[in-house]
């Protein structure tokens, strides 16, 4: 059982998804966000002799389903270390919103380490908890996964229509354009990035290889897609970083050249997760893709595009002197 401590080296975890702010509104969603989850703990806490305050960990934009979150983890690193032995959350959704994985951290792990876990809004102190609280903690869980579950199906419906309406929804946009100012699902023309495209897409009708355009780009210092949106103050990631300042490679430069966003065609809905507790990326059944054309003002003209796609196309069957194709 939790023994009771004279005085407990306390943990406050606040969280709040995408997910929680599209779904929520008004007062809600003021209550929740994380500016005032940690008013409300602190002003909670402050007649209690018996808790200190340690750390304050914060997970902003990560979802309940999933305990794999950056300051969660960092949080369970301090309970392993011996650093806190107290666990402070508005309330069980904030903890975590899978069934099953909740429960392992708050009947398994927590109890069997002693760790005290408070959920001010849903009256739970596991130090004094009775059997009822038992069945309110199971309850509240089982509660908070289905919520997440209508939740999930409410956010894909709503994307799926905006999808269907032309509107941009993806996180990062293409080389060569930026979300419009008034408009963050309207894709509007970078045009410095827009000129580098239109140099690959000339290059290559002037029979340059992948390869060769992006030796060139890099002689001329022209930044990566990668290195350009870094310096445009976005906070763009990938699982291929190295440290280093990335270069262009011919790789790139094919997923520009066939890229047909650059004739104003928008395709998305190519990848999905199966459900919400699954975080797998898989590829969807080409049916199931989203086509808008005219969704956006064009790079280059359908004609250029489609010239250059039958380069690619004779670029394994002929040779190097064959390869270009006039406009």
């Amino acid at each position: 059982m939790n023994k009771i401590a004279e005085q407990y080296r306390a943990a406050v975890y606040v969280r709040l998804s995408k997910e929680d702010m599209l779904a929520l509104s008004g007062k809600k969603a003021e209550s929740d966000s994380i500016f005032n989850q940690k008013e409300y703990i602190f002003d909670w806490i402050k007649n209690k002799t018996d808790i200190q305050i340690v750390s304050v960990r914060v997970d902003d934009g990560y979802t309940g389903t999933n305990f794999d979150r950056p300051s969660f983890q960092m949080m369970m690193e301090d309970i392993k270390s011996g650093k806190i032995n107290c666990v402070i959350v508005k309330d069980l959704s904030r903890f975590g919103r899978e069934y099953i994985n909740a429960g392992k951290y708050i009947d398994r792990l927590f109890f069997y380490n002693g760790i005290r876990l408070i959920a001010i809004n849903d009256g739970i102190d596991t130090i004094t908890r009775t059997q009822s609280d038992e069945l309110n903690i199971t309850l509240k869980n089982l509660i908070n996964d289905s919520y997440c579950r209508d939740m999930s199906i409410k956010v894909r419906s709503h994307l799926q229509v905006k999808r269907k309406n032309g509107e941009y929804i993806g996180a990062f946009t293409p080389f060569g354009y930026r979300k419009a100012e008034n408009d963050h699902n309207q894709l509007e023309i970078d045009d410095y990035a827009a000129s580098v495209v239109e140099d690959i897409f000339r290059w290559k009708l002037e029979g340059m290889s992948q390869d060769g355009i992006a030796k060139r780009l890099t002689a001329d210092g022209i930044l990566s897609p990668m290195e350009y949106k870094k310096s445009q103050g976005e906070r763009f990631k990938t699982g291929f970083e190295t440290g280093k300042q990335t270069q262009w490679t011919s790789v790139a430069v094919r997923r520009i050249l066939t890229n047909p966003v650059y004739i104003g065609t928008l395709i998305q809905g190519i990848r999905t997760k199966p459900n919400y507790k699954i975080n797998t990326v898989i590829v969807n059944d080409e049916d199931k893709w989203v086509k808008v054309e005219n969704a956006h003002k064009p790079i280059v003209s359908e004609r250029i595009f489609n010239l250059v796609q039958r380069l690619l196309l004779l670029d394994t069957r002929t040779s190097p002197k064959e390869r270009v194709v006039h406009p």
